[in-house]
C-alpha cells in the first residue's frame, strides 16, 4: 500500500482520472490518504479524515511512507483557523492555505506556519459560530472551502473545525448521530436533512435558534425552517422537503 500527503492548498478529487471529469470533492493542505491505484498520470485515493475516493493527479501530492502516514494519523488534529494564510517552504517561498487546512505535517514537509491554530474539540454552542465564517461563501459541487463550497462540504468542515468528524455526502451524514422526531426538540448545531421526489437526501444544513438554518445552497445563507423544509426569504417559496433531523453532538 502507498500513502500520499497533499502538499498544496487546495487539489480536486475526480471522478474518473482525467482533468475534464466531474469534481467529486477537493482535497485541502495536509490532508493524508491510501493510494488505491496510482496509474502514469493519476492515482485514486482513500482519505484518511472520512474514507472519501476519488482520482488526484500525481503532481499535486508527496508521497509518504506507511510509518509517517500512522503517525500523522494518530496525533489530535491541528487545524487553520485563519480563513487564508500562508506557510514558507525551505527555499522561503509562500504557498497559500485556506480555512480547515491540516498542520500536522508541517515538521515532515519542512514548512513554517505562524497563523492561528485550532486543536482542541468545541463545544456544540460554538458550531454556529464557525458556520458564520462560511456565510456568503458560492455554492461549488464538490468544493470544502470559503470560496466554493456545496452542502455536505459545509457541514463537513464546520463540525471537523470543531473537533468531530462528519462523512461527506449528505446522504453518508444523514446516517450518522440520533433523530429527533421535531423541530422543537432541536438545538443550534444539529443537522437537518432533506429528500428529493425519489426519497434520497440530496441536502443538508446547520440548524439556528428561532427556526432558522444557514446552509449552502447558490451560496452560504441563512433561511427559515419549518415542518415542510427550507423556506427560502428571497423567493417566498420552500426549496427543500425536510426529512429527517438528526444530533450529532
Amino acid at each position: 500500500m502507498q500513502y500520499g500527503i497533499c502538499n498544496l492548498s487546495i487539489v480536486p478529487l475526480r471522478l474518473e482520472p482525467s482533468d475534464t471529469s466531474e469534481l467529486v470533492s477537493q482535497i485541502i493542505y495536509g490532508e493524508l490518504f491510501k493510494v488505491l491505484e496510482q496509474r502514469k498520470n493519476w492515482s485514486k485515493i482513500r482519505l484518511a479524515f472520512d474514507g472519501y475516493e476519488g482520482w488526484m493527479d500525481n503532481k499535486q501530492y508527496i508521497e509518504v511512507n506507511e510509518d509517517i502516514y500512522n503517525t500523522l494519523t494518530k496525533e489530535d488534529t491541528k487545524l487553520s483557523s485563519d480563513l487564508v494564510e500562508f506557510i514558507e517552504d525551505s527555499n522561503k517561498q509562500l504557498h497559500p492555505i485556506v480555512l480547515g487546512s491540516t498542520l500536522n505535517s508541517l515538521a515532515f514537509l519542512g514548512h513554517n506556519h505562524d497563523g492561528n491554530i485550532i486543536s482542541t474539540k468545541k463545544a456544540k454552542s460554538n458550531i454556529i459560530q464557525t458556520a458564520f465564517l462560511y456565510l456568503n461563501a458560492p455554492y461549488l459541487w464538490g468544493g470544502k472551502t470559503p470560496f466554493g463550497i456545496d452542502c455536505s462540504g459545509f457541514t463537513q468542515m464546520v463540525y471537523k473545525l470543531n473537533g468531530y468528524r462528519l462523512r461527506r455526502d449528505a446522504s453518508q451524514q444523514a446516517t450518522q448521530g440520533e433523530a429527533l422526531s421535531f423541530i422543537e426538540e432541536s438545538e443550534p448545531g444539529d443537522l437537518a436533512f432533506f429528500d428529493n421526489n425519489e426519497g434520497a437526501i440530496v441536502h443538508v444544513g446547520i440548524i439556528m435558534k428561532d427556526n432558522y438554518i444557514i446552509h449552502a445552497h447558490g451560496k452560504v445563507r441563512i433561511d427559515r425552517l419549518d415542518h415542510s423544509g427550507i423556506y427560502n426569504v428571497d423567493k417566498n417559496i420552500h426549496t427543500h422537503k425536510l426529512r429527517v433531523i438528526k444530533k450529532i453532538i
